[in-house]
This record gives structure tokens, sequence and C-alpha cells, in this order.
């Protein structure tokens, strides 16, 4: 089924909801963190068109080579408990097959995700105080409860890290607009000024995302963790630009079964970044007026900054 073919949505027949019912229970799925399977209704709510799909990813060694990232238009990185960093891919011009690990929300993602007009969010579960915000946030939800045959576990990793995701198979059809000019940004030419760079490693306190340049591919190659970052076909990740964005991050009111503290990063606001592009370095500023606002980036001279051919990679890094 191509991506212009959605699922049917269930109406208002006993037999269907009793049948969509037992294949939630069947494959509802916890985020393997304390979180819960996301179901309050038998089907994704409806609201706004909808034409962004945000997938929440695993970011841990065990997740890893990942499944459709490199097809995403925007990958943001963010700090989860005890230091380690997770992924929300946003897709819009095109949709893999297939996308994951698949892992559950946080609530970061929901201030982030108000750029976008109502986008859709998968994701695998969350924690059970989470899931009342997720259900008043405007974003289409579309866990495994919610769309039981959209999602398949895979023999070939163990669990929580096997969840993935037939993206065809939710009510989305890709807008077939990049989601990075959903946002404002566009492609054009390299700010003025900036500094050679053929390398730069951001550091959670138990993660690490390293960008190496290559003249060759003309993109900035991905490493996780140390380790070269790799399509399910072997070959490797990149980005054309990507984006270092300093914020505050902050302890939330969520906790991981652990007892670790969910950061909770702040995205509206304003602050220094880095952008690289081209094999440089360039200083910039971030700003967000309000949650349902675009996120700017400027030269420190106030002029927008516009983005290189490829993928954009966004990385929030606590401020200091």
């Amino acid at each position: 089924m191509s991506a212009a073919g959605v699922v049917p949505r269930v109406r208002n027949r006993a037999a269907a909801l009793f049948a969509v019912l037992v294949l939630a229970v069947t494959a509802a799925c916890t985020g393997g963190d304390g979180s819960s399977p996301s179901s309050t209704s038998p089907s994704p709510r409806t609201g706004a068109a909808t034409h962004v799909l945000a997938v929440k990813i695993d970011n841990v060694a065990p997740a890893r080579p990942h499944t459709g990232l490199e097809g995403a238009d925007i990958v943001y990185v963010e700090q989860v408990e005890a230091g380690l960093s997770r992924i929300l891919a946003v897709y819009s011009a095109d949709l893999p097959p297939v996308i994951g690990p698949v892992r559950s929300a946080r609530e970061t993602d929901l201030e982030l995700l108000r750029q976008f007009d109502r986008p859709a969010l998968a994701f695998s579960g969350a924690q059970s105080r989470l899931l009342p915000v997720i259900d008043r946030a405007p974003v289409d939800a579309v866990p495994p409860s919610q769309a039981p045959r959209a999602y398949f576990r895979s023999p070939d990793r163990p669990a929580p890290h096997n969840l993935y995701l037939r993206p065809e198979r939710i009510p989305f059809t890709a807008s077939g607009v990049d989601a990075a000019a959903e946002l404002g940004l566009r492609v054009g030419a390299a700010p003025s000024g900036g500094e050679p760079e053929d390398r730069r490693t951001i550091r959670y306190p138990s993660a690490s995302v390293t960008f190496t340049w290559s003249a060759e591919d003309e993109r900035w190659l991905v490493s996780l963790d140390g380790a070269p970052a790799r399509t399910a076909q072997g070959e490797r990740i990149g980005a054309g630009t990507v984006v270092v964005q300093d914020v505050d991050v902050r302890e939330s009111d969520f906790r991981d079964r652990s007892g670790n503290n969910t950061p909770f990063t702040e995205t509206v606001g304003a602050g220094d970044a880095v952008v690289l592009r081209d094999g440089r370095a360039y200083e910039a500023r971030w700003s967000r007026s309000s949650a349902a606002a675009d996120t700017v980036f400027t030269s420190p001279e106030g002029q927008r900054v516009d983005l290189a051919e490829g993928p954009l990679w966004i990385l929030y890094t606590p401020r200091g």
C-alpha cells in the first residue's frame, strides 16, 4: 500500500470495535521504562489534516542500526533519563516502509511538536501520568493500542528494542513538502563567515553524537556513541545541516521505573546555537516566542540562516 493509502477508520459498529480492542490488547506494548500503552479510545483522534509524522525512536546500542531514520526530514536528539539520548524523527516529504525501533514518548516531545500543525505522533507508550497530557496535546497520537496493524515486533532483537512502525497503516498522508519547510526553514546559500570544521561531537552524560564532514559525500556523517550510524542496509547515515541548540534542561514531574527523573527540554525561548554545513561552523541564535511559534535561526547580525540540501539534525544541549 502506498503512503497515500490510509487505514480505514473503524465506524460505530460493535463487532468491529470489539475486534479492534482485542487487537489492541494483543499488540499494545510498554516502553520498557515504566511506560504504559496509550489508549483511552479505540481509534486515533481526528482534527485538522495532518501532514507531518513524528516517530519516537530508540537510541541505545541494542536499537541499532536504525530502520528508516535516513528518510527523516528532521532528526531531533534530546536527553532522557540516566543521561541517555533519544530521537524524535519527523517525516513529511517521503515515508520509509518501516521505521524503528519505536519507543515511548516524553513530555518534551509535546512542546517541541507544537511547531507543527497537529502532527501525528507514533510512540510505543508513555508513563501513565503522562497519558492524559498526551490526550490533551494538539497531536494525533497513534501508539500500538490505537493502530495495532501498524506495528510489529521483530524476532531479530530483544524487547523493548524490537518494535517497528509501518507508517502506511496509520491515518497519515505525507504532504510531499519537507518538514523543515513546514517550519519556515529553507535551503539556500551559506551565511558569510564561519570557521572551517570537519568534526564536532555533542556529549550527553551517557551518550554522544559525532558529525564528521565528508567532502566527497557533501554531508556530515553521523556516529552514535562512537560507532558509525548506519542504515538497516549498512550504508552510512548523514546530515546536510546540523544545528546544536543550547537550551534549558530541567527536572520534570515524571520519573522512570528506576526512579530516574525525566528531563524536560525547554524549546521555547532564545539562546545560542551552532550551525554546521558545508564543512564549516557558524555561530547563530535561535528564538521561539511561544509553543505555537516556529523556531527561527539567525546569524549574530540577525540574518536568517538557510539550510544545505539533505536531512536536518537538531541536537538540544544543556546550557552552561
